[in-house]
């Protein structure tokens, strides 16, 4: 078996696909994945080839969430290390200028869902569970769940289902709007990668303005006409547009990617 807790693979042109690889514990995150992720992650920023991302884990099984008993016994400085750890890569997956997408496969649970929730797009099974563990362990919600779920489900949808507690089915997750796609389980880690493909054809520069903006919102209309004003200036100069336009004088599609200087 591959000793390495997090593969690196590039199942489609473009696309890079990083899993979770601990199939006897579940895909639980412990410091090791999550250095696996950070280290991978660092590393393909500067690579050109990749304009998507697909995060999931080994043999259908995203993640059963956060490694429980590597929790145990911290004092409080390990405890806000191990935090500030996880944050690292929290800030990595949310700041990812390329789209990322989450293949739900059988359970994804605690930090894994906060994982998935960073990323851009979610697919899952119609058979997957989704668990919010959190409170049954006395603790409190984290990987940025406060803020990404809400903003996914809705205020009170994310209420109900971190206080409650209960697995949420595939089907209810779709419902729901905490997944983009849902298909049947065996599909899930093709139909995610597809996706990342599709979304691999955007125009980079645009997309990771758009997708910054998104992630910070503005707090006016004022602040958010004049980050308006500094993306698109940067964007109407850019090669990108110039592709755009012509496409559209020519009625056919536009190709990011074949341009000059685009990134390959």
């Amino acid at each position: 078996m591959n000793d390495q807790v997090v593969l690196l693979d590039r199942p489609a042109p473009h696309v890079a696909r990083l899993r979770i690889n601990r199939p006897d514990k579940r895909n639980a995150i412990d410091q090791a994945v999550r250095q696996g992720f950070i280290d991978h992650l660092l590393a393909l920023q500067d690579d050109a080839q990749v304009r998507a991302l697909v995060l999931g884990g080994v043999d259908g099984v995203f993640s059963a969430g956060g490694d429980i008993p590597s929790m145990l016994g911290l004092n409080e400085a390990q405890a806000r290390e191990r935090m500030r750890h996880i944050h690292v890569l929290c800030r990595l997956v949310a700041g990812a200028r390329v789209p990322v997408v989450s293949a739900m496969e059988g359970v994804t649970a605690g930090a894994a869902v906060g994982l998935a929730l960073l990323g851009d797009r979610i697919v899952i099974g119609r058979g997957a569970r989704v668990l919010f563990p959190f409170l049954k362990l006395g603790l409190a919600p984290d990987w940025g769940q406060l803020l990404t779920l809400p903003r996914r489900v809705g205020l009170p949808v994310a209420r109900r289902l971190l206080s409650d507690g209960d697995p949420v089915q595939g089907e209810e997750a779709w419902r729901i709007g905490l997944a983009d796609l849902m298909c049947e389980d065996a599909e899930v880690m093709d139909r995610a990668v597809a996706l990342a493909g599709t979304l691999a054809q955007l125009p980079t520069e645009a997309f990771a303005r758009m997708k910054q903006r998104l992630n910070q919102p503005a707090a006016s209309l004022d602040d958010e006409l004049q980050r308006e004003e500094t993306d698109q200036a940067v964007c109407l100069l850019g090669e990108d547009f110039q592709e755009g336009y012509a496409a559209f004088r020519d009625k056919r599609a536009a190709d990011f990617i074949a341009r000059p200087g685009a990134k390959r």
